[in-house]
């Protein structure tokens, strides 16, 4: 069970009725976004209320009359999902923050200016959302609320979600360490073993990773590798 400081309100009305539940919020994001949660574990109290704080239970003639059933497991994913979660200043502060670095994660690794093909560094793009005034919502999908910031963002900075295709060539002498870096980055579209013992091949890496691509197979190969973005 999660303790009654961790826990906060989700409620729901139907009609007449009232219910409420005092659930885990991060349990309550997880079952959100689609993942499995174990429900009473994540209830500070495994009951259904009519009043949480006044510890009025619902009654059994209205869970029937409104769920269909008394089990508290169906009737809480139904309040998670289709009712209103009460969250503190503070939580709902650290939910948007730790959501918005998951958001920004996938725009860094996807996304690059359309003028240069290059990706934008994570520091413009969380300078950006918070220009473009953006809002995180602390219990909607990541995958939901991405598109709505990069469209945000479209208006303070140049910015495209796409993958780019990377040539790339590697002498024999350096195949066994970056050859593996080149195939683990992205898709490989095409491959050619030359005459001489070198590695032609063409890589589909999301935009924004061209960056690390380039310093891991520069590390590995020493400098000598040839790179050229194809259009």
């Amino acid at each position: 069970m999660v303790s009654l400081d961790r826990a906060v309100i989700a409620r729901i009305r139907k009609g007449e009725d009232h219910f409420e539940i005092l659930i885990d919020p991060y349990a309550a994001e997880h079952l959100i976004e689609g993942k499995e949660v174990d429900i009473l574990s994540s209830l500070a109290i495994d009951a259904i209320f009519k009043d949480s704080k006044k510890g009025t239970h619902a009654s059994q003639e209205s869970l029937e009359k409104v769920f269909g059933t008394e089990d508290i497991t169906t009737i809480a994913k139904k309040i998670i999902l289709h009712g209103d979660i009460q969250l503190t200043t503070e939580q709902r502060h650290e939910m948007q923050e730790k959501k918005q670095k998951r958001i920004v994660d996938i725009i860094v690794k996807n996304a690059m200016d359309p003028q240069t093909k290059m990706p934008h560094p994570r520091k413009r793009i969380e300078l950006a959302i918070k220009e473009a005034g953006v809002h995180i919502d602390p219990f909607k999908p990541v995958d939901d609320q991405v598109k709505v910031v990069v469209d945000a963002l479209r208006v303070i900075i140049p910015l495209a979600m796409e993958q780019v295709k990377i040539s790339v060539k590697i002498s024999s002498e350096y195949i066994g360490k970056a050859y593996g870096v080149a195939r683990g980055f992205g898709t490989l579209e095409r491959e050619d073993w030359q005459s001489d013992g070198s590695w032609v091949g063409v890589v589909k890496i999301p935009a924004g990773m061209q960056t690390d691509f380039y310093d891991k197979l520069n590390d590995v190969t020493k400098g000598n590798v040839e790179t050229r973005i194809l259009k």
